[in-house]
């Protein structure tokens, strides 16, 4: 990021921002804001409300335009305004603690340049670096934008293989415990596939319009999409079908899931119940015995010597048979 100086009429703009263009080596440089030619690339990351409104007068743009992909309920859409088009998709993340959501991405084309616009760092847009450079051109904003796209979906398959193997782990711990938390976070997971299911398909018919609009003199003024472009587009239009598919299906699953996990909670609860019940039955038979040969009335073997190992064996004799027996039963 850089901290970049312009003027506009009397006013004096600090804005923070990272602006880059591909060179004709292949390698992505940073420029500042005068140096800015056609091609650059603006990625404007959790902006201000002072550097949306400088960003949108130094470029001539509505701030609506830059608002818009900021909002969290944002709908993924697309929108032409003053020879201006604005393409909102909705990207997954995660946090650190293996949540997984969505949140807006904007993407904004001028004649001249491309804006993208998020309100939190995404592992998406962070992807398009100096190290990648060579997989991308800022020059070429409808193959760039292409590729964003391409990657957002990539994204939601390499995040539903995440979500998979947290169920997995989730799953193994339910069959040896008789807490609910396994359950909220199960609850959690299929959040988070809502999520993406939704996205997914709003997406989807953001792809599908852009596929129509492809040769419409309004979309080729801003984007000029070659044969390989369009060839490109359906890919990324047959890869996000197949992560919502893939997010439906697992959805699904772990709905189906989620019931026979409940159920295996209250079996759970019942086997230790049970187990409970067993001890309770074993450990009063030598407390009864006792009982009886403590009381002030002749009982047997009271005048014996050996009285005392007596009752004693038979209370271990007791409570060995009654243990026997519930472990036969099952309920030990």
């Amino acid at each position: 990021m850089c901290s970049l100086i312009m003027y506009a009429g009397n006013q004096e703009f600090d804005i923070m921002l990272e602006i880059t263009k591909t060179q004709d080596d292949g390698t992505l440089k940073t420029l500042n804001l005068n140096e800015a030619v056609s091609g650059s690339w603006f990625n404007l990351i959790n902006p201000t409300r002072e550097e949306i409104q400088q960003v949108s007068l130094v470029l001539g743009l509505d701030e609506s335009f830059l608002n818009n992909s900021l909002d969290a309920d944002e709908l993924s859409r697309m929108d032409f305004e003053d020879g201006n088009l604005l393409i909102i998709t909705n990207v997954p993340i995660t946090d650190d603690e293996g949540n997984f959501d969505t949140l807006p991405l904007g993407l904004i084309f001028t004649p001249e340049s491309m804006i993208t616009v998020c309100s939190h760092e995404n592992k998406i847009i962070n992807s398009f670096n100096v190290d990648t450079a060579k997989f991308f051109d800022t020059r070429h904003k409808a193959n760039f934008m292409l590729n964003i796209l391409f990657r957002a979906a990539k994204f939601y398959l390499r995040y539903l293989n995440l979500i998979n193997k947290q169920t997995e782990s989730i799953e193994d711990s339910l069959k040896k415990t008789t807490h609910n938390k396994a359950l909220f976070q199960l609850m959690e997971i299929q959040k988070s596939l809502v999520y993406f299911t939704t996205a997914l398909k709003d997406n989807q018919l953001v792809l599908q319009k852009l596929l129509r609009m492809v040769n419409a003199p309004s979309l080729q003024s801003i984007l000029k999409f070659t044969e390989d472009d369009i060839d490109m587009l359906e890919d990324v239009i047959i890869e996000n079908k197949q992560a919502a598919e893939m997010v439906e299906m697992h959805r699904t699953i772990l709905e189906s899931m989620m019931d026979c996990m409940a159920s295996i909670i209250n079996n759970n609860l019942n086997l230790v119940m049970k187990f409970l019940a067993a001890i309770t039955i074993i450990m009063s038979i030598p407390t009864m015995i006792g009982s009886f040969w403590g009381m002030n009335v002749p009982m047997p073997f009271g005048e014996n010597s050996f009285g005392f190992p007596i009752v004693i064996s038979i209370s271990i004799i007791a409570t060995c048979i009654a243990a026997v027996f519930f472990n036969r039963k099952g309920m030990m």
